[in-house]
């Protein structure tokens, strides 16, 4: 963790004195910044957290196969992507093409020696969650801070899971550390952006290691997907409201609810604390359900889904009767 920590923070030091000639996040209709940023920091978090989990690969959730190829598939076409844009098929191809290496490296060692058509299904359903999580985790980097804190609730609330449930811990708390020097410059006002090739590996990363655990039964299914709740929910209901008034849903836009409750006046602090509140609910129950009271879980998901909801409700009410105060 030390190691992660340090590594991840001198890599900092020279993106920040190189920053000039990094790719610059121009604002656009999706941005809440009104200056060009730099992107890259992602980068540092690799370069903290990637050497110590390949030296120590014991230290991993699951063995270096199932994610190792589709991860740096990831990071190279999302790094390729922050210096120069790529075209949306070309990225939800090589998304596919990750996801699909790792449902099929995850499931079918269960399913060997007679691979059924149960098994395809499962494979394909493997793929799409971790294809929408590597997706929503991008979707849901524009408020300086708000990756970076999901990232160490989330993966921190992981290595704690992973103690209790009896698997090394190594690689969740590594990457909380390594993501900590990221977020000293993310935070509001924020002097660089993690960019995709922060969030898309990242996404990946927590559905990965989150359902190869379920699959070898260290975890209950709802333990990750309770970790990663604010994520997933304003995510996935922004993208079904979308789809059902008929809008493009592969275009940029500021209609999540993080950036409406931005937008409201929350800023970026604000916004930050109330969602950074939320994940902390949500990992803590998580982690007091698994020690606990397992036979809970999918209860605690579903009053946690509730308080979501609710907070949803009261920025819908909110963008409805106060136009006068959206930025």
């Amino acid at each position: 963790m030390v190691t992660a920590f340090l590594t991840s923070g001198l890599t900092i030091g020279i993106l920040l004195r190189a920053r000039a000639r990094l790719p610059q996040d121009v604002p656009n209709q999706r941005s809440l910044h009104a200056t060009p940023l730099p992107r890259g920091g992602g980068i540092a978090i690799w370069a903290g957290w990637l050497p110590v989990v390949l030296w120590t690969s014991s230290g991993s959730a699951t063995p270096l196969p199932q994610w190792l190829v589709p991860f740096l598939l990831l990071a190279v076409v999302s790094l390729r992507d922050d210096v120069r844009a790529l075209g949306v098929g070309v990225r939800l191809l090589v998304h596919a093409l990750a996801a699909l290496w790792f449902a099929i490296a995850v499931v079918w060692p269960y399913a060997a020696p007679a691979p059924s058509f149960a098994t395809i299904v499962i494979v394909l359903g493997v793929a799409a969650i971790t294809a929408w999580a590597l997706n929503l985790y991008n979707f849901m980097d524009g408020n300086d801070g708000l990756a970076a804190v999901m990232t160490m609730l989330g993966f921190s609330a992981y290595g704690f899971g992973a103690i209790i449930a009896g698997v090394p811990a190594l690689a969740f708390f590594s990457l909380a550390a390594a993501t900590l020097p990221f977020l000293a410059v993310n935070f509001p006002p924020s002097r660089m952006i993690m960019g995709d090739v922060g969030a898309v590996p990242l996404g990946f990363l927590a559905a990965a290691f989150g359902i190869a655990l379920v699959a070898a039964g260290r975890w209950p299914p709802w333990f990750p997907a309770l970790v990663f709740l604010p994520f997933i929910a304003d995510a996935t209901i922004t993208l079904a409201r979308r789809a059902w008034r008929r809008e493009r849903i592969w275009e940029a836009h500021r209609s999540h609810y993080y950036q409406r409750l931005h937008r409201l006046g929350g800023g970026h602090r604000g916004t930050l604390v109330i969602y950074a509140c939320w994940m902390a609910g949500t990992g803590l129950t998580a982690l007091a359900c698994l020690y606990r009271a397992r036979e809970l879980g999918w209860l605690a998901f579903g009053l946690w889904c509730i308080a979501g909801a609710a907070l949803f409700a009261a920025i819908d009410y909110h963008w409805r009767i106060r136009p006068d105060t959206i930025q």
